[in-house]
C-alpha cells in the first residue's frame, strides 16, 4: 500500500503575479493540479471586497486585485476564506490569504511552498482552526508576444512552433501564462485557415524573454513573410482591440497598423504576417471572441 506523506496538504504548483505600472491593479495567477479546490476557492474568494474579478484559464485561476487591506468577516459554509490583502513595491508582491478549517489549509499551507514564492508567513492550519498566510512574489509585468505566417502551403503549423517556443524561453523570471489562437478574416493569400497566434507571460525580464523569442522564431520559421510583434503591458488598449476585430471581420491595408498610437507595442519582425500578429494580441485568453469567424464587416 502507497505511503501519502501529506495527506491533508495540495500543493499549488506555482503562483505568479502582475502588476501595471501605477502598481493600482494586480493580476494573481494560480495554477492549480485539484480542480475541486480550484473551483471552491474562485467561487468563495470572489466575495473579498478587494477581489474585483476571478475567472479559470485552462489550468491557472486568475484574480483582478485592487491593493490594499480588509479584514474579512468570514462564515462556515457562506464565506469561510477569501483574501484580506494585496501590497505592491518596487520588485515584489505580497499577498494575505485566509480562511476557517479546510479554507483555512488551503489559505495556510497549500500555497505557502509553491513554486514562484519568494518567501511566506503562515499559521498552523487544520481542523476547526482559522489560519492564514502571506506570501511574497516578484513583480511581474504581462508581456503578449503576437505571431502569424510562421509556414507554407507544403509544411508547419504556427500554433504548435509559438507553443513549443514559448516552453522553450521559460526561465526564472518568465512565466508562460497562456496560448490563443484568434480566427482572422480568410483572405485570398492566407496559407489555409488563416489564424494569428497570441502567447502571453509574466516576467521581470522583458527584454530577455523577447529576444529568446525572436531568436527561436527566426531559427525555425519556414516563412520570410512571417510578422511578430510584442505588447508589454497590463491590459492591450481599445484602440488595439478595434484593430484586431477589424482584422477578424475584413482584409485590411498595412496602412492602419501603421496609424496605431501605442507605445506598449513594438514590431519585432515585420513580414506581411504582422497585420495577424497585431491583431491576435487583444484576443489573448478571450477564446470565445478569438475563436469566431467573421465573414465581413458588421
Amino acid at each position: 500500500m502507497a505511503n501519502i506523506s501529506e495527506p491533508y496538504v495540495i500543493h499549488y504548483p506555482k503562483i505568479v503575479a502582475v502588476a501595471d505600472a501605477s502598481g493600482k491593479n494586480v493580476e494573481l495567477v494560480e495554477f492549480f493540479e485539484c480542480v475541486g479546490g480550484a473551483m471552491w476557492t474562485q467561487h468563495h474568494y470572489a466575495q473579498s471586497p478587494i477581489v474585483k474579478d476571478v475567472r479559470c484559464v485552462g489550468s491557472t485561476t486568475r484574480y483582478r486585485i485592487s491593493p490594499g487591506s480588509v479584514n474579512l468577516a468570514l462564515e462556515g459554509s457562506r464565506f469561510p476564506a477569501g483574501i484580506s490583502a494585496c501590497t505592491v513595491d518596487s520588485s515584489e508582491i505580497a499577498i494575505t490569504y485566509i480562511g476557517m478549517g479546510g479554507g483555512g489549509v488551503g489559505a495556510a499551507a497549500c500555497r505557502s511552498d509553491a513554486k514562484g514564492v519568494l518567501r511566506s508567513r503562515s499559521d498552523p492550519a487544520g481542523g476547526g482552526k482559522v489560519a492564514g498566510a502571506t506570501l511574497w512574489l516578484p513583480r511581474m509585468q504581462r508581456v503578449l508576444i503576437g505571431v502569424d505566417d510562421t509556414d507554407t502551403p507544403e509544411e508547419g503549423a504556427t500554433w504548435t512552433l509559438v507553443h513549443n517556443i514559448a516552453k522553450a524561453v521559460e526561465d526564472e523570471q518568465s512565466v508562460y501564462l497562456s496560448h490563443t489562437i484568434v480566427q482572422l478574416y480568410p483572405v485570398p493569400y492566407r496559407t489555409k485557415n488563416c489564424v494569428g497566434l497570441v502567447a502571453e507571460f509574466a516576467t521581470s525580464d522583458p527584454k530577455g524573454l523577447v529576444d529568446r523569442f525572436h531568436a527561436l522564431l527566426e531559427r525555425y520559421t519556414l516563412s520570410k513573410k512571417t510578422g511578430m510583434a510584442v505588447y508589454t503591458g497590463f491590459t492591450p488598449s481599445e484602440e488595439l482591440l478595434a484593430f484586431g476585430r477589424n482584422v477578424k471581420r475584413g482584409e485590411v491595408e498595412p496602412g492602419l497598423l501603421d496609424s496605431l498610437r501605442d507605445e506598449n507595442l513594438e514590431i519585432i519582425m515585420n513580414g506581411r504576417g504582422i497585420i495577424g500578429a497585431v491583431a491576435a494580441i487583444p484576443f489573448y485568453t478571450n477564446y470565445q471572441e478569438a475563436l469566431e469567424l467573421c465573414t465581413g464587416k458588421i
